[in-house]
């Protein structure tokens, strides 16, 4: 294919949405640097205003002190700091919500306009959610034993974990059918 704007061969094949309507443009590496120019400068004047919203959600009214001290905040079960939600976007397990809610309700109610959840669950997260925290908790208490090489701790804890984790197979068991038989 050749270029829309010269004769040589196009490069560039960009999608530009011209009063709501997708419009195909076929381009050289040329006149493609061209065509993007000005869309480049208006894109680098709204990258830093982004940025700046962003950095006022997350941090209304603190100073890079404050900042600081929060970032190194860790959820007591899973182990995530705050730092590392700020640079993922993910919490570690449904505690960090209870844990970090101070500092995460005001970005809940930027992008959801709630506080809380309103809508479906899955019909078996509600007891396997307090599981799962507590198999989240253990884990990272049995890696810390390993690490501080109290084999004693970490073995109780793996033997806990071992409990939790067999549990739930041991209900389902006792509420599936009985295997049919040939008679």
């Amino acid at each position: 294919m050749k270029c829309q704007k010269c004769d040589r061969p196009a490069t560039f094949h960009i999608t530009d949405l011209v009063d709501g309507k997708a419009k195909e443009v076929h381009l050289c590496e040329e006149c493609a640097k061209e065509f993007l120019s000005p869309l480049a400068a208006e894109a680098e004047s709204v990258v830093p205003q982004m940025a700046g919203l962003l950095a006022q959600q997350l941090a209304v009214g603190q100073t890079a002190e404050e900042l600081a001290r929060l970032d190194e905040r860790v959820c007591p079960v899973c182990g995530i700091s705050f730092l590392e939600f700020r640079k993922q976007g993910r919490l570690g397990c449904p505690h960090d919500y209870v844990h970090f809610a101070k500092e995460i309700e005001p970005l809940l109610v930027n992008i959801h306009g709630e506080t809380h959840h309103v809508g479906k669950t899955p019909r078996h997260s509600g007891a396997d959610t307090e599981h799962q925290t507590q198999l989240i908790r253990l884990r990272r208490e049995m890696k810390e034993a390993v690490a501080k090489e109290d084999y004693e701790r970490a073995s109780v804890l793996r033997d806990e974990i071992h409990a939790i984790e067999q549990a739930p197979h041991a209900e389902t068991a006792a509420h599936e059918p009985p295997p049919a038989t040939d008679d």
